[in-house]
Formats: C-alpha cells, sequence, structure tokens
C-alpha cells in the first residue's frame, strides 16, 4: 500500500519484512508498554483462527472479546469483530494499526451532545447522549 507516493513502514521496515520477523523481533520495535505484553507471548487460539480466516477471506470476521491483544503483521488484511460492551464492532485492519491495541478501534462510550435543559431541570440534564 502506498500512502501519497511513500511506502509504508514501520519503524523503517517494510510490511513484508515484518511478517518475516517473528513476534519476539516485533516487539523489539514496538513502544514499552505493548513490548512487555508482546513478551509474554500471544494468544495460540486467537492465531489459529486468523490463519484459517486468511484461507477463507470471504469468511465472517473473527469475533472476539480481547480487546488487548495487539495489532501484529499477521493480523494485517484481516476483519475481526471486537466487542465493545453492548455487541460488536467490525474492524478491517490495516499497517497503521501495528503496534495498537484492537480496543482502541471499538469504542465503548457514545459521543456527547449537549442539549438545552428543559423546564425545571437542572444543568447537568443538558448533555444529552448522542442517539445511534
Amino acid at each position: 500500500m502506498e500512502i501519497q507516493g511513500k511506502k509504508f513502514n514501520f519503524r523503517g521496515k517494510t510490511l513484508e519484512e515484518l511478517l518475516a520477523m517473528s513476534l519476539e523481533e516485533f516487539a523489539k520495535l514496538c513502544k514499552s508498554r505493548p513490548r512487555r505484553s508482546l513478551l509474554k507471548g500471544y494468544d495460540k487460539k486467537f492465531l489459529k483462527k486468523v490463519e484459517a480466516y486468511k484461507k477463507n477471506p470471504k469468511a465472517k470476521p473473527i469475533r472476539t472479546h480481547g480487546r488487548d491483544y495487539i495489532v501484529i503483521p499477521q493480523l494485517v488484511g484481516v476483519k475481526i469483530a471486537v466487542h465493545k460492551g453492548n455487541g460488536f464492532e467490525t474492524i478491517d485492519i490495516t499497517e497503521k494499526m501495528l503496534g495498537h491495541y484492537l480496543g482502541e478501534f471499538a469504542l465503548t462510550r457514545k459521543k456527547l451532545q449537549h442539549g438545552k435543559a428543559g423546564i425545571g431541570a437542572t444543568k447537568s440534564s443538558s448533555a444529552v447522549t448522542a442517539r445511534g
């Protein structure tokens, strides 16, 4: 994928180089918090589901409650449905998401809209959550 004439890179490495790396080598390129989590290991069952999805990309997205999974190069191009409290939000994993947590892309809170307080209402009731 080219971004405005430039090829994508993550800390100076192309996606092909990242895919050839082991999980420990990729962890060394990440920031400290994701690096510590990756060095503990990655969920083997989840990686098996990812490999099965890559063989059949027309399959349903992989559903998970694991908001603390870190996006690794093997996940690029996969659709994952991340639980957000009341349902699942489908996410297409791209190169820009590498090193981030899945939970960062499935927001759990609605956007706040400020409305007009009704007659006899308190000032705090003017904050109304968005519908939809």
